[in-house]
């Protein structure tokens, strides 16, 4: 499994903009078009496309936000992949890497992320790798997830 992270780039951009999910998914995550203005505004993000065999099959953002908690917080925020590449086990590889990416660059012992409760699979995805409700919501009320490490 040849599984790679990169950050988006002049190069990458607009294959990265093209990345859409299922028509009944939209409801629950940003596109990644406004996800990348969001990273414009708030540089504590960091937009990546997910690569697997050198092949773009999602995105995902995430970022370290210092004035949050005690000693600040690690979120990954966003993760998606494509609508021709779902159903295949990429969700799983993916946070997988993910996981280990931002272990990696922020040394952290908490991964945070926020979800609708009513999204059965990607709820199903983060409880299987040890994500739990800690009783917070953010800022659209969305109910926060904590991993312990």
């Amino acid at each position: 499994m040849n599984i790679e992270i990169r950050e988006v780039t002049n190069e990458n951009r607009n294959q990265i903009l093209n990345l859409s999910v299922n028509e009944n998914q939209k409801s629950y995550i940003e596109s990644v078009e406004e996800c990348l203005k969001e990273s414009m505004e708030y540089k504590n993000y960091k937009p990546v496309g997910l690569y697997k065999n050198s092949c773009l099959v999602g995105f995902a953002m995430y970022g370290f936000f210092p004035k949050e908690g005690e000693n600040g917080r690690v979120w990954l925020d966003r993760l998606l992949i494509d609508k021709k590449y779902q159903g295949k086990g990429l969700g799983s590889e993916m946070l997988e890497s993910l996981i280990k990416h931002l272990v990696k660059e922020y040394k952290c012992n908490e991964l945070f992320l926020s979800l609708y409760e009513n999204n059965k699979r990607a709820l199903h995805l983060y409880k299987k790798f040890g994500f739990e409700f800690n009783g917070e919501l953010d800022v659209n009320n969305e109910k926060v997830m904590v991993k312990h490490l």
